[in-house]
């Protein structure tokens, strides 16, 4: 049985944040850190207090994490930014509602006592002689300090306080990774019998030490089980500091996902019930076991359950027949071709997370070069009169006066300079199309053609597929890239303008002028004619994008969304040399083009490059991220290999910033997740001058001073399949409609109508009644045995539970 943990976390605006630039605004960015990993950092809003993010992050994280935190500060371009307040939740405040956290939050005040992190490795004896009682304490060492001085390093030491008594060990200079095996002796003294308390503190040579964090046993614990092991450092205990608003506030939504993972025979039945709803006649449509999860299921949880259920027949090679079934029972309940897919059903949000997992690659290899021309270029583009800015025209045109007239004919030009490269490589994908997206758009086209035949409503199957496709995709992307992975960064506001007139003229392309010259937009007008001469060849795109042969299912089975040669990540990073000996640091790192797949890592001098190094991801045994101190640089990752002989390498690879620092850490863990011989810790520093930077041993060979953090990943479209746990998402959507199952199909024999069905026949229809009634006895059958499974685990895992202290 596995245990899975994962963080939705979602930024999405700021209040009354404080000014701290002299124009009286900020430049406000926001840091995510889980206990003291870095897993994210927003985009910085200009000149805003009030920011607007809207950023959304999925963390899967180890199963003992303690903490998420939000730092806020004020971006400066000269010397370093200035904090402007956190936001800390313990992971009990998280869990305590399964919805999650969905609120404004005061910003709190950082105070630095209260900024602790790491762990100390302490063995305690108690000892007795005819002097008395003794305590020993043997102070080892410690891991991942808080930095408290400028060079990123700390001068540590501990003191040890047993009632009355207190003893220090002695100082290490500069680490975060202190190495003592000092043994400090306290006599008990008279009285009631008191805690051990263990302090560490940062030396200081002007002004008070700095505190770096506290542990703290009580009299019972170490008579019972005295501490020996590796433990979390705490701060000082204090109520949570309420600045009452005067930082300003976030609003956030959090939630955790903590779930037991059964072993995958467990969820036979279940799944067995789910492939027969959509294998099955169409007349059972509304009676499936699938359409019961589709009506117990809320609006909030739809594009949850949606993304886990495409991953499921994803897995089963069956995502073709299960959209296909979506789309029967949505067309069945539509009457107006005209509201087709509009609503967010559960068909709609499938059909949306189907492109995501599957189509990513393909949107890349289509919008990529056009958005980045848009990013690289900042060119000033608008038609609508009342947000034009005439002030720019002087940018655009020397001739003639500042006029309304000068900067639409210059937008329009841009415009369709962006769009005309766009539309060309959408209208030329055709064979770029992933083969699962082709056959499920086909199915779509046939059954939409076979529901409205009638000659008005021709265009309906062409609205179908193009509503998808550009509505739900390429505008989105288009509009926020950042989301979709084109772009590391938001937009600026002048660049999210620009995307914002792209994308409205691309979801006009695929509404295939319906709409045009309607509505408050009469300013886009200018462009009616471009859009116009593109719907055409969009119409011919589509017919080729359904023109493909088989009747093969849309996705085989497979536990990967790519195959492990395709690319997943690609781009620069300074690599540093092996073993550079003479070189200056900034000079020992050289600009290497990296390709990352399931299968290699490689780099070359640039992407044209013929010659290619290559290391396999199957010998990666640690990812991880590498103190500044070490080359004096930021933003610097390693990555370990063991070759065949066993001898680990390391590769230092240095990113322009911590997002893209994070999502190569996160792709590179993914990827290597299921290499054997992991490490379990690492050196956070680098081997240079013959001691390691870190913890300051003089042996290469020496352990690692700090655990790996290979469980910390950030969720993404590249995300392997897993079966068993999205099953056991679905049996928890399942629990919390059980009641309401019961009440509905099995409770009142006496209804004369059922639940909200597709058509009205099937409402009074007996049959379908018993059908219902059947599929239902059935689903809660398959509940309660996997309740009792549960159950099994959870008391075998209680025989097994022994409390002591962290792992290594």
């Amino acid at each position: 049985m596995a245990k899975i943990s994962s963080l939705n976390v979602r930024v999405v605006e700021g209040r009354a944040l404080p000014a701290k630039d002299v124009s009286g605004s900020s430049d406000p960015y926001c840091i995510i850190k889980v206990d003291d990993e870095v897993v994210a950092r927003t985009a910085t809003v200009w000149r805003s207090l009030r920011p607007f993010w809207g950023e959304e992050y999925t963390v899967h994280l180890p199963l003992d994490f303690h903490r998420l935190a939000f730092y806020v500060l004020d971006e400066d371009a000269v010397g370093h930014d200035d904090i402007i307040g956190k936001i800390s939740l313990s992971r009990e405040a998280i869990a305590a509602d399964p919805r999650g956290i969905d609120s404004w939050i005061n910003l709190s005040r950082v105070d630095p006592d209260a900024e602790v992190q790491g762990e100390i490795y302490l063995a305690v004896q108690m000892l007795e002689d005819a002097r008395g009682r003794c305590l020993r304490c043997h102070v080892l060492k410690a891991r991942d300090l808080a930095p408290r001085d400028i060079s990123g390093t700390s001068d540590p030491f501990a003191r040890v306080f047993w009632g009355s008594q207190s003893l220090e060990t002695s100082t290490i200079k500069k680490t975060r990774f202190p190495h003592w095996d000092e043994v400090l002796e306290l006599r008990e003294m008279p009285g009631a019998p008191s805690p051990l308390r263990v302090e560490l503190w940062d030396w200081d040579m002007v002004g008070k030490n700095d505190f770096l964090g506290m542990v703290e046993f009580p009299p019972k614990v170490l008579q019972q089980n005295p501490p020996n092991g590796w433990f979390r450092l705490l701060p000082f205990p204090r109520a949570e500091e309420d600045s009452g608003g005067h930082l300003g506030a976030l609003r956030l939504k959090v939630r955790l996902t903590e779930d037991r993972v059964l072993p995958s025979q467990c969820y036979r039945p279940l799944l067995e019930l789910l492939m027969e709803s959509v294998q099955g006649p169409v007349e059972e449509d509304v009676s499936s076991p699938l359409a019961l999860l589709e009506e117990l299921t809320s609006g909030d949880c739809r594009q949850d359950l949606a993304t886990k259920l495409v991953k499921l027949f994803l897995g089963q090679g069956l995502a073709g027949p299960f959209l296909d079934y979506l789309t029967r029972r949505e067309l069945a309940r539509t009457t107006d071709p005209n509201t087709l897919f509009r609503s967010n059903s559960l068909a709609s949000k499938s059909v949306e997370q189907f492109m995501k997992l599957v189509g990513m690659p393909y949107l890349h290899e289509v919008l990529k070069p056009v958005i980045n021309r848009v990013f690289e270029e900042k060119k000033y583009m608008e038609l609508d009169p009342c947000k034009m800015d005439l002030g720019r025209t002087r940018r655009i045109s020397f001739k003639g006066t500042p006029s309304e007239e000068h900067v639409r004919e210059a937008s329009l030009g841009l415009l369709t300079g962006y769009l005309g490269p766009i539309v060309d490589a959408i209208v030329d994908s055709v064979e770029r199309c992933p083969p699962a997206m082709r056959l499920a758009f086909k199915q779509l086209h046939r059954r939409v053609e076979e529901r409205f035949p009638q000659a008005e409503h021709k265009d309906v199957k062409y609205l179908a597929i193009s509503g998808f496709l550009f509505l739900r995709f390429f505008a989105p992307a288009i509009l926020t890239p950042k989301l979709f992975d084109l772009r590391d960064q938001h937009a600026d506001p002048q660049t999210g303008r620009s995307l914002l007139l792209l994308a409205k003229a691309v979801q006009s392309i695929g509404n295939l002028g319906q709409q045009l010259g309607q509505g408050k937009e009469l300013w886009m007008a200018p462009l009616h004619p471009f859009l116009l001469q593109s719907i055409s060849r969009v119409r011919d795109f589509l017919d080729q994008l359904v023109n493909v042969d088989g009747e093969e299912e849309a996705g085989g089975p497979a536990r990967a969304l790519v195959p492990p040669s395709v690319t997943v990540r690609e781009g620069y990073l300074l690599k540093r040399k092996e073993e550079p000996t003479s070189l200056a640091t900034r000079f020992a790192f050289k600009k290497r083009y990296f390709w990352l797949s399931g299968e290699m890592l490689s780099y070359s001098k640039s992407p044209e490059w013929q010659m290619r190094s290559s290391i396999p991801v199957a010998h990666i045994r640690a990812v991880e991220r590498v103190d500044e101190g070490a080359f004096q640089l930021p933003h610097v990752m390693q990555v370990v290999t063991q070759d065949g002989s066993g001898t680990l390498h390391t590769t230092y690879l240095q990113c322009k910033n911590v997002n893209e620092l994070n999502q190569w850490l996160s792709a590179l863990r993914k990827a290597s997740a299921p290499n054997p011989g992991k490490l379990a810790t690492c050196h956070p520093g680098a081997f240079r001058g013959a001691r390691w930077t870190c913890c300051l041993q003089a042996e290469r060979s020496a352990a690692g001073c700090s655990h790996t953090h290979s469980a910390v990943t950030l969720g993404d479209w590249s995300d392997p399949l897993d079966p068993d746990a999205e099953a056991q998402m679905v049996y928890r959507q399942l629990l919390l409609g059980r009641d309401q199952l019961r009440m509905k199909f099995l409770e009142d024999f006496n209804m004369d109508t059922s639940p909200e069905s597709d058509t009205g026949d099937s409402r009074a229809c007996p049959d379908a009644l018993a059908r219902q009634r059947e599929a239902a006895t059935r689903l809660l059958e398959v509940l309660e045995d996997l309740d009792r499974a549960h159950e099994e685990f959870q008391w075998q895992e209680a025989g097994k539970v022994v409390s002591g202290p962290l792992g290594p």
